[in-house]
C-alpha cells in the first residue's frame, strides 16, 4: 500500500493466540521511505480514522445479504471474512459455529471487534494485516465472506479475487455483496471511484471457474450504522469452487 507521503508500508503479523475470552495480536509496522521522502513523516491509517470512537461505523448486526445465507453455513466449517472492519459479519458468523479467521488492516477496527466478541461469547481469530501481503493459503477455507470489499482498484481486485480462490477448499463457498455502479447517485455508502464498484458482467467474468449459484443486482435499503443508510445499489453473489 502506498500513502499521500509516498511511503510504501504494510503490516506483518508476527504472532497470534487466543486464551480464554481474551485475543492479542502482536503486529510490527515497516515503512519503506521512497528517495528523497522525509522519515520522520506521521502515516495515519485512513481506516483507523474512519473507525475512531465509539461507536461502530458500521453498526453490530451482520449484513443482510449474509444472513439470507445462513442455511449454507454448517458448525465447524473453517472461514475467512475478508476486511472485517469491527468484526460485525465475522462475529456473527462465529455465532453460527463457524471457525472464524477475520483479517482488517485497521488496529483501531481490531479492538472493536474484540470487544464485541467478548460480549457476544465467541471466539474470533482476528488478525492484523495487508491483505496484497498476506499469506491467504491454498485450500484452507469452507467459506470466504466479502461484503464491501470494495477499496481495492481493479488490479488489486484482480490480485485479490485470485487470492479468495486459490484459499478457498475444493466445494468450498464465496459469499460476496457490494456496490454497483449506480450507487454513486445514491450516495449511501461506499467508494465514489466507479472503477471499484461492480456489475454483474465483471462478477461473472472474473469467477467463471467457479459454479455461481446466485448472481443479482438490485436496489434495497441497508441500515448498517454510519457508513452505510439509505437505498443502496447491491449486488450479491454465491459461488462454489468445484
Amino acid at each position: 500500500m502506498v500513502d499521500e507521503y509516498g511511503m510504501n508500508f504494510q503490516f506483518s503479523v508476527r504472532r497470534i493466540f487466543t486464551e480464554s475470552d481474551e485475543v492479542w495480536v502482536e503486529a510490527e509496522l515497516l515503512l519503506h521511505c521512497r528517495p528523497g521522502v522525509l522519515k520522520g513523516a506521521v502515516i495515519m491509517n485512513v481506516w483507523d480514522e474512519r473507525y475512531a470512537g465509539e461507536a461502530y461505523h458500521f453498526g453490530t448486526e451482520p449484513n443482510a445479504f449474509l444472513r439470507t445465507q445462513e442455511r449454507l453455513l454448517k458448525p465447524g466449517m473453517t472461514c475467512l471474512a475478508v476486511a472485517d472492519g469491527e468484526g460485525r459479519n465475522g462475529v456473527w458468523l462465529a455465532e453460527q459455529g463457524l471457525m472464524v479467521r477475520s483479517v482488517d488492516s485497521s488496529t483501531v477496527a481490531l479492538k472493536k471487534a474484540q470487544a464485541l466478541a467478548r460480549q457476544r461469547g465467541v471466539a474470533v481469530a482476528f488478525e492484523l494485516a495487508d491483505l496484497m501481503c498476506w499469506d491467504w493459503g491454498v485450500a484452507r477455507y469452507d467459506v470466504v465472506v466479502g461484503i464491501f470489499i470494495q477499496f481495492a482498484a481493479p488490479a488489486v481486485r484482480e490480485q485479490m479475487f485470485t487470492h479468495i480462490k486459490r484459499s478457498l477448499k475444493p466445494g468450498g463457498l464465496l459469499l460476496l455483496q457490494g456496490y454497483t455502479p449506480r450507487q454513486l447517485e445514491f450516495k449511501t455508502g461506499g467508494p465514489a471511484l466507479v472503477e471499484n464498484l461492480y456489475t454483474e458482467a465483471m462478477l461473472r467474468a472474473a469467477f467463471a471457474d467457479m459454479d455461481i449459484l446466485h448472481l443479482r443486482e438490485h436496489d434495497d435499503r441497508i441500515e448498517e450504522g454510519a457508513g452505510h443508510s439509505g437505498m443502496s445499489a447491491l449486488i450479491d453473489l454465491v459461488a462454489r469452487k468445484p
